[in-house]
């Protein structure tokens, strides 16, 4: 059974693109993307656990 870590992001409104590109060449895989109170975007992020 594959066991996952888990990361919540900050996206900055001026480089969406360029930030989850750089997750993903981290092996970290977008699963949602949601609009916080703030009117920002937060990404969750997973990726197969290190162990």
């Amino acid at each position: 059974m594959t066991k996952w870590e888990y990361q919540v992001a900050p996206i900055p409104l001026h480089n969406e693109a360029l930030m989850l590109n750089n997750f993903g060449q981290d092996g970290w895989e977008l699963v949602a993307i949601h609009t916080n109170a703030q009117g920002g975007l937060v990404a969750f992020l997973k990726r197969p656990g290190q162990g």
